[in-house]
């Protein structure tokens, strides 16, 4: 037996089930939970993408930073997908759902050296992180103090490795600012 809060509205679809969190709130959490799941896949196909193609002095370094990153965001697909599920809903994870939904913008396909694929990558984990504290105070505010749990979890590792991302910028960006400093003295 399924309960639906708009017609057709599958990121809302609840299935019946014994969990004592009303209808009306898991189709809401669920509907905000494959809203992040889409971002979720789009960001690790990213950050593949960055993996693969990759180049210059820092190749192997960020080829393997990358790739862990990579497989822990592939593991908050699974837990948000299984938290969907568990509220009774649909996991709507398909890459053609992802491409679509997704808030991250296309990757940009001139990036060649580790600093280039560093700031996109960093740009896409900010955007994901503002998104999950968003996904934070919403879930609060529904009351679902587990899917709270959940979203916080992703983004305490989500901000953890943009600070890993942005180290290996912090230097040459301040070299470059302090030398434009000396510059115009």
């Amino acid at each position: 037996m399924a309960a639906t809060t708009k017609q057709n509205d599958t990121k809302s679809f609840v299935y019946s089930t014994r969990i004592d969190i009303p209808v009306e709130i898991r189709s809401q959490v669920n509907t905000l939970l494959n809203e992040n799941l889409a971002t979720a896949i789009d960001l690790k196909t990213q950050i593949k993408y960055a993996h693969w193609n990759v180049k210059g002095k820092d190749f192997y370094q960020l080829h393997l930073l990358f790739d862990e990153i990579a497989s822990e965001v592939e593991e908050f697909i699974d837990l948000i997908a299984e938290r969907i599920t568990t509220l009774g809903g649909k996991a709507l994870g398909t890459a053609r759902i992802a491409a679509k939904e997704s808030e991250l913008p296309e990757y940009p396909f001139d990036a060649v050296d580790g600093t280039d694929h560093v700031i996109a990558l960093g740009d896409r984990l900010a955007i994901y992180a503002k998104s999950l504290r968003k996904s934070i105070e919403k879930t609060n505010d529904l009351g679902d103090m587990d899917t709270n749990d959940l979203f916080i979890e992703i983004s305490r590792a989500i901000d953890k490795r943009l600070w890993f991302l942005e180290a290996h910028l912090q230097t040459s960006f301040q070299n470059k600012d302090r030398a434009a400093e000396a510059r115009s003295d």
